[in-house]
């Protein structure tokens, strides 16, 4: 069986959670609290060397990192990765978009939130931060006032990718209602079968 590690405030450990919610694929969830240093233990880095969640065990004991390099692994031969050259490229250049423009800054903006104090550095990051996580907003409501996916005309792991830090984004200071199409998407990912909350934790 495939066991996750993952922290449950992680928006990239919920990407993997959500695919494998929609894929009833069944695993074993171990949690783990980045605050607390425990992806940091002689233990862990034994598994993931980079010192970071998620990480996914597969069947055969090999351990595989980074986020959506596991969604593509898990989604490959479903649905939920086109096929076709040209989608599986746009599907691929969404999720880059997601590591680089959006996931910087929408995401480190909320993370830090449940940090104790920010440092004078973080402190100066912030306002340059909330401009770039609103341009990488502003271009997806774009890309969505026209379509109600990403890619095509059915969800892919692009959309998971891009879903996981935005309907938090929230948390880190965003207005979502500025980004109606956006907001239209969010409502669209929640209505799909096997949908979970990022609060819904594997037992």
């Amino acid at each position: 069986m495939l066991t996750l590690y993952d922290d449950p405030i992680s928006g990239n450990g919920y990407k993997i959670r959500l695919l494998l919610a929609f894929l009833k694929a069944p695993y074993t969830y171990r949690p783990l609290d980045i605050l607390k240093q425990e992806t940091r233990t002689p233990e862990f880095l034994r598994i993931n060397p980079n010192g970071r969640i998620p990480v996914l065990i597969l069947e055969d004991g090999t351990a595989l990192a980074e986020s959506n390099a596991i969604l593509c692994y898990l989604a490959e031969g479903t649905d939920w990765l086109p096929a076709d050259r040209l989608a599986r490229a746009q599907v691929l250049s969404w999720m880059f978009f997601e590591q680089y423009s959006h996931e910087p800054n929408v995401a480190t903006l909320r993370f830090w939130t449940h940090l104790p104090e920010l440092t004078p550095a973080q402190e100066l990051q912030k306002p340059l931060k909330k401009r770039d996580g609103e341009a990488a907003l502003k271009l997806m409501d774009n890309r969505l006032s026209s379509k109600d996916w990403l890619v095509g005309t059915t969800p892919s792991v692009a959309d998971i990718a891009l879903y996981a830090y935005t309907h938090v984004a929230a948390e880190g200071g965003f207005t979502l209602g500025d980004y109606p199409a956006v907001s239209a998407w969010l409502r669209r990912m929640q209505t799909l079968p096997g949908y979970i909350g990022i609060g819904d934790l594997p037992t």
